[in-house]
């Protein structure tokens, strides 16, 4: 049977609404979008930049809503024989509902901020302590003002753990977000040259990011990348929450310190101390941001109270997120490459992190190490030097060819040794051929690009021109 997530009377109450017409009576989901509602799920009309909401309460109706939540003065222009809970105003219903998710939580709450590897270590804490009690986490990358309250609503009653990714693009946004979500334990992963369009400089996205801490419970706990140039900034934003400041990193200074590394081609192994405890372990994702990351992961595991060794174990069995280092076998016919799959979203720090993954991923004879970048975006009037920049990277990993895809990556091709530069095009789709025509096995092939330079589709056209006769088959 289906747990109840609300019943209409504490829905309507959280959301501040008026119940118009025969809802159902326990409601099993929260949906934003129409096209994915389940029946028994409460569907939220938010008008957003693009689209009504109330443009689709029919179709929500027709697939079986438990309730719709819709504007007062948007009701008569709804079906009538509609299952309702009027309100003033859509979003900030979702909020209230959100802060009353909030309130009757007797979970450890945790949030996750960080100009890199938000989504991945948010991910990783939820595989960890999955394994150990009930756990909540926030779906995909739902971090921004719609994407918070909806991750609360959705938080059931009886979840021993909840993990809240939190975003920010502009100075200010962290601190609503971080004050409905409440945590116990706030974490910031790095802090690195990423929204410079919207910043004066990396400090102030230092600041920015210290704006999570301002959300926690008393007596909280910050967790910090101990390594960091800017950890004045952010040890200053925890101190003025009173919070018990955890340091992550390789210096002695760390409270979950990385002691011993081994870096393999498809995993890690890691020795580190967390909160006084050594812990030797495996992680399943290479990589040493990956690594980098276990700690804060560990260090926020001993800190809700779950069991240390047995998270380090939980570990072995993690693999990345999509378009986050995903790996996939590409069957040339005469022989295999691999694709190492890092299309979700680009700055500074991961555009290295992932290149310095490809240096350090084998190839077969004859193989070649293979780049296909598309532009860092939003980085302000340093886009280019930037750009520029990655060529040091890319010469010190070894990459054998660069295939470069944007006005900003124009700028990188140009910087690049002739031996390295495989083709550049304005659009990613113009370097799509001459990388199918030029792969061959034995290659290691990385993609990665800013979500607006559109290099997810290469990804995808690699991954059908190039699948298995088995799994053309199956599909």
């Amino acid at each position: 049977m289906t747990q109840t997530l609300w019943t209409l009377a504490d829905f309507a109450a959280g959301c501040g609404g008026r119940v118009v017409g025969r809802p159902v009576e326990r409601i099993e989901g929260i949906s934003i979008d129409s096209r994915t509602i389940g029946a028994g799920d409460a569907f939220f009309a938010i008008k957003g930049e693009a689209r009504d909401g109330h443009d689709f309460v029919e179709a929500a109706l027709k697939y079986d809503a438990a309730v719709c939540v819709v504007a007062e003065d948007r009701l008569a222009d709804l079906p009538a024989n509609g299952r309702y809970v009027a309100v003033d105003d859509v979003l900030a219903a979702l909020e209230r509902l959100g802060r009353a998710a909030r309130a009757r939580s007797k979970a450890k709450i945790v949030a996750v901020t960080g100009s890199v590897g938000k989504t991945s270590t948010k991910e990783a804490l939820r595989h960890v302590l999955s394994d150990q009690g009930k756990t909540h986490a926030s779906v995909a990358s739902y971090n921004n003002h719609w994407g918070v309250p909806l991750t609360l609503a959705r938080m059931p009653a009886d979840c021993r753990w909840a993990i809240f990714e939190i975003g920010m693009n502009h100075p200010g946004e962290i601190t609503p977000l971080t004050a409905m979500v409440r945590p116990h334990v706030a974490v910031v992963t790095t802090v690195a040259p990423v929204h410079l369009a919207q910043f004066r400089d990396i400090e102030e996205i230092a600041e920015a990011k210290a704006e999570i801490f301002s959300g926690l419970e008393p007596n909280g706990a910050a967790v910090i990348d101990g390594d960091v140039a800017q950890i004045d900034i952010l040890t200053r934003g925890a101190a003025a929450a009173g919070a018990r400041i955890v340091r992550f990193g390789e210096g002695a200074a760390c409270e979950a310190r990385l002691l011993v590394v081994s870096l393999q081609a498809d995993n890690s192994t890691a020795v580190a101390s967390i909160l006084g405890s050594e812990i030797t372990y495996k992680i399943g994702a290479p990589g040493r941001h990956v690594v980098k990351n276990s700690l804060a992961v560990l260090a926020v595991v001993a800190l809700v109270g779950a069991d240390l060794a047995r998270a380090g174990l939980a570990l072995a069995a993690m693999t990345p997120p999509k378009g986050r280092g995903e790996r996939h076998t590409l069957h040339l016919g005469h022989g295999e490459a691999l694709l190492i799959d890092e299309s979700y979203n680009a700055n500074p720090a991961s555009m290295r992190a992932a290149i310095d993954l490809l240096g350090q991923t084998p190839v077969g004879l004859k193989g070649r190490r293979i780049a296909v970048l598309g532009d860092m975006l939003e980085l302000g009037p340093q886009g280019e030097r930037l750009h520029v920049d990655l060529a040091g990277s890319l010469k010190a990993a070894r990459i054998d060819r660069v295939y470069c895809a944007g006005p900003l990556m124009h700028a990188l091709w140009h910087a690049l040794p002739p031996e390295m530069q495989g083709a550049q095009a304005t659009a990613s789709k113009d370097i799509e051929a001459p990388l199918l025509a030029a792969l061959q096995p034995g290659d290691a092939v990385m993609i990665k690009g800013s979500n607006g330079s559109r290099m997810g589709p290469i990804v995808e056209t690699l991954k059908t021109r190039f699948a298995s006769t088995r799994a053309l088959e199956e599909l």
